[in-house]
């Protein structure tokens, strides 16, 4: 494979990273701190602030819970 072959390449981004980027700009967009997101979801604020970070699993219920929270579909915070 040439140089420039992979240069082009499409780089793989992470599950984890992708939503945290959609959660975190979501949450900016309507001028949330992570607590107030966490009250909104019924989650607790480290939970949100972990799941941020990419350094906690969540799960699909949780996914479900936050997208709700934030007042968009599941899939919108797993597109990159």
């Amino acid at each position: 494979m040439s140089a420039a072959v992979r240069a082009t390449a499409p780089v793989a981004v992470s599950a984890r990273a992708v939503l945290a980027a959609n959660m975190i700009r979501l949450r900016r967009d309507l001028g949330w701190s992570q607590e107030a997101l966490a009250f909104e979801c019924g989650l607790h604020r480290t939970f949100v602030a972990h799941v941020e970070r990419q350094v906690r699993n969540v799960s699909i219920d949780n996914v479900e819970r936050i997208a709700q929270a934030l007042g968009v579909a599941v899939y919108e915070l797993l597109m990159p």
